[in-house]
Order: structure tokens, then sequence, then C-alpha cells
């Protein structure tokens, strides 16, 4: 998934000693012989803004430590990767470990690009969180292993808040509901800044609605957005909208909807956590008003579903450096490191265990509580070509914005939905 990393929402702690988050907690390091891997240099592809320079660093001192190998990270741009990876990967010499987005992931597995990670499933992974896990999941085996995630969050104003009389923020979906309603009875502030093709969020709805936006029609994926669940989630999303001024035909960067917030005049908006730092560049004054709150479910004791966006690590299923590609998997998702990360970059990390990590980073702590009720869109290899514009599920959001019932809706993108579903990946 492309996106961009937010620490620096308070970043302060960008740099930073991985011996200060703990020490060894003793899952790395077997060693090939007396002199372990002596002499070898692993190559990791990671993307330009994943992890920290200092993060790398020590990383690959733990590495050579306990293995007498090297590590060379090479830093990739998301712009052109796929391309870039699939050139690499069916050539002689690819990448040993890399980096990739966990939608992306099935599309790799099916070309048997990467490696069978199930030893080390087994042997580190019994406490990854499944939600996160789901996407290193190919046809019931393990070809990648979670690294780190994020997911949306509910960005608001303390101050219109206070001026609308408003104390807490909601534990429910009707609570948040109310409470937006009564910003824009008791103020001139626009309730939420909303509009109506944020479809990652919608994915988010039907996700907490149980739905899926596919479904197998003999061995051919076909729509689902006509199922019912798909329906209530559309239903939810045209409840709250209608709350806001936002246009109904554009996403949330256009414009960008943190700049809309900048100015002060707009109760919350749904978004990732570094976007507030959109909103501090366009006016710093803003930054002192900005709080955040986990997206409430229908009760309070389930946050509402979130897509997940995030990356993965895989092993190129034909590089030489098989096991010493494992031992730095074993090194990079250990506790110290992994925990490190997320300290660091503000991420979900891939256990629960770990998230005490983020404590003191606002955003992460808002976002954390729903990566376990979370997912993905679905993870198979067709779905790439839904997402190209123009994305039919936007436009499906706006023709029930617009009046159509979700069924009617559903029958005007059926036929673009199955012709990208159906072409040969």
């Amino acid at each position: 998934m492309k996106r961009k990393l937010i620490a620096a929402i308070g970043v302060a702690g960008m740099l930073f000693s991985v011996a200060a988050c703990g020490g060894d907690d003793g899952d790395g390091g077997k060693k090939a012989g007396a002199d372990g891997y002596a002499g070898e240099t692993l190559t990791v592809w990671v993307m330009d803004g994943s992890s920290p320079d200092q993060w790398q660093k020590d990383l690959a001192a733990e590495f050579e430590k306990k293995t007498k190998a090297k590590v060379e990270f090479e830093v990739q741009q998301w712009n052109g990767i796929q391309q870039k990876l699939t050139t690499a990967l069916s050539e002689e010499n690819p990448p040993d470990v890399f980096e990739i987005g966990n939608t992306q992931t099935p599309a790799y597995a099916k070309t048997g690009g990467l490696a069978d990670l199930a030893d080390l499933k087994a042997e580190i992974g019994g406490e990854w969180t499944e939600s996160l896990n789901e996407s290193s999941v190919f046809e019931g085996k393990q070809y990648a292993a979670p690294w780190y995630f994020a997911n949306r969050v509910v960005l608001y104003n303390k101050k219109v808040w206070a001026d609308a009389g408003l104390k807490d923020t909601p534990r429910t979906r009707d609570e948040f509901y109310d409470a937006l309603k009564t910003i824009g009875e008791k103020t001139d502030a626009e309730p939420i800044y909303l509009p109506g093709q944020n479809w990652y969020h919608f994915v988010g709805l039907v996700i907490g609605e149980g739905g899926e936006l596919v479904k197998k029609d003999g061995d051919t994926y076909v729509s689902n957005l006509d199922d019912p669940k798909v329906a209530a989630a559309a239903e939810t999303y045209k409840k709250f909208q209608a709350l806001s001024k936002a246009p109904k035909d554009k996403d949330e960067a256009t414009p960008q909807q943190g700049e809309v917030f900048a100015k002060g005049k707009t109760g919350a908006f749904i978004g990732m956590g570094w976007e507030a730092g959109i909103a501090i560049k366009a006016n710093p004054d803003i930054e002192k008003e900005i709080g955040y709150f986990t997206i409430p479910g229908a009760t309070a004791d389930k946050p509402e579903g979130v897509f997940l966006g995030g990356s993965n690590l895989a092993v190129a299923a034909g590089g030489k450096k098989q096991d010493l590609a494992k031992e730095f998997l074993r090194i990079a998702l250990s506790d110290t490191f992994e925990g490190a990360l997320a300290k660091a970059n503000g991420v979900i990390p891939n256990k629960e265990s770990l998230q005490s990590n983020l404590k003191g980073n606002a955003p992460a702590e808002a976002a954390a509580p729903a990566a376990a009720v979370g997912g993905t869109t679905p993870l198979i290899p067709e779905w790439a070509a839904v997402e190209n514009d123009p994305n039919p599920i936007k436009t499906y959001l706006t023709a029930v914005l617009n009046g159509k019932s979700p069924a009617e809706a559903a029958k005007q993108v059926e036929g673009e939905f199955n012709k990208r579903l159906a072409q040969q990946q």
C-alpha cells in the first residue's frame, strides 16, 4: 500500500538507540557454524520513509554480531516499485529480503516470487495479531511476515467541541453522530468534513459490518456490492456525510482535508494521523486544538472497522541466502526492533503486546485499538485493477450519496467492477 508514514507529529525521537527500548528478547541469531555467515552480505530493500537510519544501523550491528554477516539496506521509492520488484524477482540475484505493501503481497505470492515462511511463523509468529497477518497468507500458506501498519482515526478540533458544550469523546457510532449534530446546532462550524469518495473509510465500514467487496462465482471473483452488509455500510457513510459540506464526487485529497480542517471551522474529519501535519503546516496555530480518538463502532466494546494499510517483509523465492534472510527476519521482527520501530514511527506493531511502545503518540494511541478488528481490501491478485481511476467504488459511493439506493448504485458499477476483476494478472 503506497502511503506516507508520520512520525512527526511530535517526532523528536526519530533518531533513537534501540538499547533504550529494552533488551534483546532472544529470538534472533542462529549461527551456521563457528564463523556464522562470515563474508556474506544480505541485500534488503526497504521503502522510503519506512525505517529510520538509526534503526537500520542498530539492526545491522546486531545482525553482524549474531551472524558475522553484513546487511546492506537499499531504499526504494513507492513510485514504480511494483514493476521494479517484479523484474528483480525474475532475475538471478534478487534482493534477499524486501518490504512489500500488504495489499500487494497476494499478487507476488501467486506468481511464485515469495519464499514459504511457514517455519518462521511457527517459530516467532505465535503472537502476531491475526488481522495484521492475514495479508501475509495466500491460499493457506505463509508467504511473508507482518511488519508495521496504520489506520484511520478521528481528528477533531477541541475548541469547536468545547464551544458546542461537548466534554467527552464518543464511544459508540450513535454517540459520535449525536456529537456532530450538536456541533451543527450550537456552533457555526461544519460538524465533519467527509468527502463523498473517502473510499478507504468506506472499506472500514464494510469490514465493521462483516461484509466483503467481492465474492466467488465459480472460478471467478465478481462484485459483491449488492450484499446487504455492504449496503448497511453505505447507509452509515451516507448518514454521516449528510452532516458535511464536502463534495460528494471528490476524495479526501481533493482538496486535502487537512487543509480544510486547518481553517478552524470543522469539528472533525476521518483520516490518517499524519494528516494533522498537513493542517499544522497550513495553520501552525491549529496544532494546540487537534485531538484524536478511535473511530467509534456500533457498540462501545468494539471500535469501527478500519482499513489497515501497511507493509510485510518477504524473502525472495529465488534468493540464494534464504537461511540468512530468515536470520535477518528473526532479529528485525524481534520485540526489541519491532517495538523500536513502532516507537520511532508511530506505527502499529505486529503484536498487540508491543502497543505500549506507542504511549505518548496521540494519533497512534487512537489508531491502535482498531487494529485487531481491521482488515484490508480483498486479498486477491485480481483486486489491483479495481483501484485504478476511475475507481468503481468511488462511483458507487457518489451514486448512493446522490440519491440512488445501494442496490441501484451497485448495479450501475457492476459491469466495470467485474470487467476489472476479470483482467489477466
